[in-house]
């Protein structure tokens, strides 16, 4: 890509995707913003020009929610394609009647242009509403037969510069006695394992530290935990990617979050690494004891 501002504005029919579609622009590293008034887009893209902004992706959701505004956009659509410092599209998300009366029965939400009526007289006159600014789109995509995993793909097919769909994992360390991370996807209990806060030369150092990582690690229950989990992540990792899913946090819990579920985020770290995989770690709890006796 070049040095111009990139914008997409994704717009269309109620029900249609646009939460997916933007959820999916996040995804790619662009600056997602939901739900944008008309009128402030003007306004929006002057900041994001100015030399001290470091954004140069962004995507904007404009559906019936923003109405009182919405006959400002198509002349907004027309400014932002002929400004030469902006590369601009506009992607419109459709479908058909009758998936859209699908949806709405389903999740039993009233549509935006219906909210006393009956569903598909919002739909009917939403349709006719959007017909021009979908004539001016530079990218529709039909979604009634699509799933929110076919949607990112394409969506993905048509935004990316990398054709990949994005994907990390994030590795972390917590203690039990403060509760689980709420976005754990894999949990691992590593409380079988000899505890180093009996060790008195230990108590007060951490996972990190290399005197608790090998007295961690160089237990025999360590490595064949190590060898037996490694032997299942690393199949099943790709599979993650696959279906579609963006992060992949793998949760290690100890006690405390201090000693062994430090550690073990830590060497298991580094092995995804070394298969290449685009990964963070972080240590929830690991210095909460420290930082609780300091208070008290």
């Amino acid at each position: 890509m070049d040095n111009k501002l990139n914008i997409v504005i994704i717009t269309g029919m109620s029900g249609a995707g646009k939460t997916v579609a933007i959820q999916s622009f996040e995804d790619m590293g662009y600056f997602a913003v939901d739900n944008m008034p008309p009128n402030l887009i003007e306004k929006f893209v002057e900041l994001l020009n100015t030399p001290d902004s470091k954004i140069n992706k962004v995507a904007m959701v404009v559906d019936m929610r923003s109405r009182i505004f919405f006959d400002r956009l198509r002349g907004i659509v027309a400014e932002l394609s002929n400004l030469p410092e902006v590369n601009f599209k506009l992607l419109f998300l459709d479908a058909s009647d009758v998936e859209l009366v699908a949806r709405y029965k389903e999740t039993r939400r009233s549509h935006p242009l219906a909210i006393d009526g009956r569903v598909l007289d919002g739909i009917t006159q939403e349709r006719e509403i959007l017909s021009d600014l979908k004539s001016l789109a530079e990218v529709v995509i039909d979604t009634s037969e699509l799933t929110p995993r076919n949607l990112r793909a394409r969506i993905l097919e048509r935004f990316s510069e990398t054709k990949e769909a994005p994907f990390r994992i994030e590795v972390i360390s917590f203690g039990f006695k403060y509760g689980l991370p709420m976005d754990a996807d894999l949990v691992f209990d590593v409380r079988f394992l000899p505890n180093p806060h009996y060790i008195p030369e230990l108590r007060d150092k951490t996972g990190q530290d290399k005197e608790v990582f090998n007295y961690v690690m160089n237990q025999k229950a360590s490595e064949d935990f190590y060898k037996n989990l490694m032997n299942m992540l690393l199949p099943i990792i790709p599979a993650y990617q696959k279906e579609g899913k963006s992060v992949l946090t793998i949760a290690f819990g100890c006690t405390g979050g201090q000693h062994r579920s430090v550690a073990f985020a830590e060497r298991v770290s580094k092995a995804l690494l070394k298969e290449d995989w685009h990964l963070n770690t972080s240590h929830r709890d690991k210095d909460r004891r420290k930082e609780t006796v300091n208070r008290s």
